[in-house]
């Protein structure tokens, strides 16, 4: 019984010891293999349906069309009584909405549509969907150091990223299972969370699994400020309508 106890003590510390002498590089490469076992994001051709729940608000369904290899990106979202289609086919912009895409200036201002908003809405849904092999994008910087810490009673390993300040100024941190690695938090501030950004940015709870083209997308994801724990809203991944 001694014996046994020793070893379970043994194999408990090199469990620690091997997620402790983990650098960020490593980390991430092992959250992507769980994520892309068969690295297909280069090469993701495919549609995914999201419907997102605010409070007070109507819900909003989108259907989403990306073709990396292609350069090519659709999203069509309906709320209410208003559906909104952004396209872009290489260098070419598509505006739509409720079906006309002969808008006037009016109409686009009105309804807030434009070409910035549709590379917009391109760049937030292959981040998001994409994550964490986005993460091995140019401009982006991976902390060496990876921290152990619990997040809302959970233990992960924490990895802190940065970006070119033409890619964006916010602090990143990822929240992987210690065990199988697989990301189930993601956080930012608009600054540093130690300083002035404290009280800024918002955290996101990731939660069930969608498997589109062998990739794990999260499946639903729990928007929060990070100032008071305010909840935002959450988008629901299907694979179909």
């Amino acid at each position: 019984m001694k014996y046994v106890l020793s070893l379970l003590f043994f194999l408990l510390l090199t469990v620690i010891g091997s997620s402790q002498s983990l650098t960020g590089e490593q980390l991430l490469e092992r959250a992507i293999a769980y994520h892309d076992p068969q690295g297909n994001w280069e090469t993701f051709n495919g549609t995914l349906y999201v419907s997102m729940e605010t409070p007070n608000a109507p819900k909003r369904n989108s259907k989403i069309q990306i073709n990396l290899p292609q350069e090519y990106f659709q999203v069509e979202a309906t709320q209410g009584d208003k559906t909104t289609g952004y396209k872009l086919d290489g260098e070419q912009c598509t505006i739509a909405l409720n079906g006309k895409t002969d808008l006037s200036p009016s109409d686009l201002e009105e309804n807030n549509l434009s070409c910035e908003r549709t590379t917009l809405y391109k760049n937030y849904y292959t981040y998001l969907y994409g994550l964490p092999m986005k993460l091995k994008d140019p401009g982006t910087y991976i902390d060496p150091v990876v921290e152990q810490v619990n997040f809302k009673g959970k233990d992960y390993l924490r990895l802190k990223v940065t970006y070119d300040e033409a890619v964006g100024t916010d602090i990143w941190y990822f929240y992987f299972d210690p065990k199988t690695y697989a990301m189930e938090v993601y956080q930012f501030y608009k600054g540093d969370p130690a300083d002035q950004g404290k009280d800024t940015g918002e955290y996101i709870l990731l939660e069930g699994e969608e498997v589109i083209s062998g990739i794990r997308m999260p499946k639903n994801r729990a928007w929060y400020y990070n100032k008071g724990d305010k909840y935002l809203g959450t988008d629901f991944l299907r694979t179909n309508r």
